[in-house]
C-alpha cells in the first residue's frame, strides 16, 4: 500500500513481506601478467535470525537455499517460474543495493550516480534492474521520480543476446505482482508514462503496442531494459542489423541513437595458452611470444602460409590434440578412433535453431551409403557432439537420445570398418571443451541463417585451427570476411532467402519429403526401425520435420550441406592445402578477442576513461 508521510510524499508500506539476507562472496579475478586484480561478487542467501521461525520445515528452508543453488531452474512449471523470478530479482537487487551504498561513500549527490556508475544488463535475466533501481532511488533514498528516472536511464545499458522474440523473457503479470508487488507498481508507472509520452509525440498504436512493457497480461523484460537504459547492442554485425529491421524495429524507430553493435569475442588466453599449450609453443617458435599479451601479433603467422616446416609443425600439433581426445574417448566410451580420421565437431547448447539435427541427417546418410556400399571412398569421420539442454526442453532431450542410439548403432557395426564413429560426450562443460576444441578438424556452425546471434565456439575453433563449415549466420559472416571465401566452407540459404520464405509462406517440407528419394529415405529411418530404441523420439522428430513443416528448413539446406561435407572430404585429402587453410584461420582469428570487445563496451557504452 502507498501512504503519505510527514513530507506529504507517497511511501510504500509492506504487509507480510519476506525478508532475506544476501551475503556477498568475493572471488578475486587475477589479470594476466598485468598487476590487475578485479573482483567477482557472488551472492548466497541466508534467512535473517528474526525470521527463522517462518521456516519451520526442511522443505521451506530448502526453497530459500534454491534461490542461489540452482542455475537456470526448470521453468516449465509455475513453481519453477516463480523460483526463477525470485532468483533474478534477488541477485539484481543485492547488486544494485551494494552499488548505491558504495557510490554514496564518495559523498557525491545520488542523482549524479550515472556520472560514476554503469550498470550493464546482460540478456533479459537481470532486466528488472531499471525498475528495482527506481524503487531504491525513490522509496529508499527519497529522490523525485523525474530525477531518479534520468539517473536510471543514464546508468543502465542492455545487451540483447537473441534474435528470436519468443526467447525474450516475459513474466505473467499476476505472478510478478504476487512476488514483487512494489516493483510491479513501479513498472506500471514506467509503462504509463512511456505510453503517454508516445501518444503526445504522435506515434501510432502499432509502435506503442510493439514497445510498451505491460501488455496481454505479461511484462516484457527486454522492453523494460531498452526503455530504462541508454544503449542497446547486438553481438554480431548481422544480429544487430536484424534487431533494427526485425525484432526491435519499433524501438529502432523511437531510439535509433541507442542502438550499436559489439561483436562477441573470446578469452584468447583460455582458448590458446590454457586449452592448447602445444599450439601456443608452436606459435612461439615461429613468431615469438609477444602474441601472448597482444593477440593481434598472430597476424605474423600469415607469412608462413607457404612454409613447409611451419605447415608440418601445425599439422602435427593438431594431430597430438586429436590423440589426447582419442584417448579420452577410449577411456569414457571404450571405442578406439584413428587420428587420421576427420574429427568433425558440434559443441553448443542443444536447440532446434542450431540444427544439431541437420548434422544427424547427414550422419544417417553416410551410414546408409556405407551399408549400401562398404567400399565407399571416404575419409573416415569421427562425429563429436557436446551439449547442454534446457531442463524443460523436450525436443532437445529427444535429439540427444537419438544421437546416442545412432552412435551405439554405428560404433558397434564392424561392417563399417572404422569409417564412421559418432560420440555424444556427456556432461559438456568448459573443461571438456578445452579438450575437444583444439582437437577439431571441422567446426560445425550450421544454424539456420538469421537465428544465431553471434556464436563464440566458432571463434574458439578458428583460433585452434579448425575449418569452419557454416551458414551465413551470426559471426560466421565476420569469420568469412577475415579468412576469405577459400578458407571457410559456406552452405545453405542466407538470411534473405529465409525471410523470403517467411514473407511468401511458400515452404512445404512434405513436398521435399515426397519428391526427393534421399530425403525420404533418411527421414524414414527415424520411424522404420533403422535406429533402435527411438520409437517415440523418432516419431517426434518425424512429425517436427513433416507434419509441422520443418520450422528451421533443414530439408531445404540438406543437399547444400551434403555438398559442403563432400568438399571437406576432398580438401582433407590434400594435406598441404588443409594445413594452409587451418594456419590462415589461426592467423586471422585475432579479430575475435574479448579484450577488444570489452574496450569497445568501455569506450562507447560505459564511457570509461583509461
Amino acid at each position: 500500500d502507498l501512504e503519505q508521510n510527514q513530507e506529504g510524499n507517497l511511501v510504500p508500506t509492506y504487509q507480510n513481506s519476506q525478508v532475506l539476507r544476501a551475503v556477498p562472496y568475493d572471488v578475486p579475478q587475477i589479470g594476466f601478467q598485468n598487476d590487475v586484480v578485479n573482483n567477482l561478487r557472488l551472492w548466497d542467501v541466508e534467512i535473517p535470525e528474526d525470521q527463522e521461525t517462518l521456516y519451520p520445515s526442511l522443505e521451506s528452508r530448502r526453497a530459500i537455499q534454491d534461490i542461489t543453488a540452482i542455475l537456470y531452474p526448470d521453468d516449465s512449471t509455475l513453481e519453477g517460474k516463480q523460483l526463477r523470478l525470485i532468483q533474478e530479482y534477488f541477485m539484481t537487487s543485492a547488486g544494485l543495493q551494494t552499488i548505491i551504498k558504495h557510490y554514496l561513500k564518495q559523498g557525491t549527490p545520488l542523482e549524479d550516480i550515472y556520472k560514476k556508475v554503469s550498470v550493464h544488463i546482460n540478456d533479459t535475466h537481470p532486466a528488472v534492474a531499471p525498475a528495482e533501481f527506481m524503487r531504491l532511488l525513490v522509496d529508499d533514498y527519497g529522490l523525485e521520480w523525474d530525477q531518479a528516472w534520468k539517473a536510471t536511464v543514464n546508468t543502465m545499458s542492455y545487451t540483447n543476446h537473441t534474435i528470436m522474440s519468443e526467447a525474450l523473457e516475459k513474466w505473467d503479470a499476476e505472478l510478478f505482482k504476487k512476488v514483487l508487488p512494489r516493483v510491479y507498481q513501479i513498472i506500471l508507472e514506467i509503462d504509463n508514462r512511456f505510453v503517454a509520452e508516445l501518444g503526445k509525440a504522435g506515434y501510432d498504436a502499432d509502435v506503442v503496442n510493439n514497445t510498451r512493457i505491460v501488455k496481454d497480461d505479461q511484462i516484457h523484460m527486454a522492453n523494460l531494459a531498452i526503455i530504462g537504459g541508454h544503449s542497446v547492442n547486438g553481438v554480431a554485425k548481422l544480429h544487430t542489423e536484424l534487431l533494427k529491421e526485425d525484432t526491435l524495429k519499433s524501438f529502432y524507430k523511437l531510439y535509433p541513437e541507442k542502438f550499436n553493435n559489439k561483436t562477441n569475442g573470446i578469452v584468447t588466453r583460455r582458448w590458446t595458452q590454457i586449452a592448447a599449450p602445444e599450439l601456443s609453443s608452436a606459435i612461439d617458435q615461429f613468431i615469438g611470444n609477444g602474441w601472448r599479451t597482444d593477440i593481434h601479433e598472430l597476424e605474423g603467422l600469415s607469412t608462413y602460409l607457404d612454409d613447409q616446416e611451419a605447415l608440418g609443425t601445425f599439422y602435427q600439433v593438431k594431430k597430438d590434440a586429436k590423440e589426447r581426445l582419442a584417448n579420452y574417448i577410449k577411456e569414457t566410451t571404450g571405442f578406439q578412433v584413428s587420428t587420421d580420421a576427420i574429427f568433425d565437431v558440434q559443441v553448443k547448447r542443444l536447440h532446434a535453431y542450431k540444427r544439431q539435427l541437420l548434422n544427424v541427417l547427414h550422419i544417417i546418410k553416410l551410414y546408409l551409403d556405407l551399408k549400401d556400399n562398404p567400399d565407399k571412398d571416404m575419409v573416415p569421420r569421427v562425429f563429436i557432439f557436446g551439449a547442454k539442454a534446457a531442463p524443460g526442453y523436450h525436443f532437445a532431450k529427444s535429439v540427444i537420445k537419438i544421437i546416442n542410439e545412432l552412435a551405439s548403432l554405428i560404433n558397434n557395426d564392424e561392417g563399417l570398418e572404422g569409417k564412421l564413429h559418432v560420440f555424444f560426450l556427456e556432461n559438456y562443460n568448459v573443461s571438456l571443451a578445452e579438450l575437444i576444441i583444439p582437437a577439431a578438424d571441422v567446426s560445425e556452425q550450421i544454424s539456420l541463417a538469421s537465428k544465431e546471434a553471434s556464436g563464440t565456439s566458432n571463434m574458439k575453433f578458428m583460433m585452434t585451427g579448425a575449418i569452419t563449415l557454416a551458414t551465413l549466420d551470426g559471426a560466421n559472416i565476420e569469420i568469412k570476411d577475415e579468412v576469405g571465401d577459400d578458407n571457410i566452407v559456406i552452405f545453405g540459404m542466407d538470411k534473405d532467402a529465409v525471410y523470403n520464405h517467411y514473407r511468401l509462406n511458400d515452404y512445404h517440407s512434405r513436398d521435399l519429403y515426397d519428391n526427393d528419394p534421399l530425403i525420404h529415405r533418411v527421414i524414414d529411418s527415424f520411424v522404420n526401425g533403422t535406429i533402435p530404441n527411438i520409437q517415440s523420439e523418432g516419431m517426434e522428430i518425424y512429425e517436427a520435420l513433416i507434419q509441422h513443416n520443418d520450422e528451421y528448413f533443414l530439408l531445404e539446406d540438406f543437399h547444400s550441406y551434403i555438398e559442403a561435407q563432400e568438399k571437406i572430404d576432398r580438401l582433407y585429402r590434400n594435406k598441404a592445402e588443409w594445413a594452409q587453410i587451418t594456419l590462415k584461420n589461426i592467423a586471422k582469428s585475432h579479430k575475435f578477442t574479448a579484450d577488444d570487445t570489452i574496450v569497445q563496451y568501455a569506450k562507447e557504452i560505459w564511457e570509461l576513461k583509461k
